[in-house]
């Protein structure tokens, strides 16, 4: 099924491109199947992010079990990387 919405939850993830900087899903092993995702978001607050997660298709159509959103302190604030 996740084959069937991926199109759509990639398009909502550019979108959402200025919230959403970097997003990816996870996996156990490289060709392994996605077992979540990881999103690195930058926003005003954790209801925002919430919010907008609810919108993903991928969280529409029930491909996704559940969301932790989690506060992350960058150990380096001023290093700039390219993803």
């Amino acid at each position: 099924m996740r084959k069937q919405f991926l199109s759509a939850h990639l398009q909502w993830l550019e979108q959402h491109q200025r919230t959403i900087l970097v997003a990816g899903s996870v996996r156990s092993e490289i060709d392994a199947a996605p077992g979540g995702g990881v999103w690195i978001v930058e926003a005003q607050s954790k209801a925002e992010v919430e919010s907008l997660f609810l919108t993903d298709p991928f969280w529409v159509q029930g491909l996704r079990q559940g969301v932790e959103v989690l506060h992350w302190s960058k150990a380096f604030p001023d290093r700039k990387v390219p993803v």
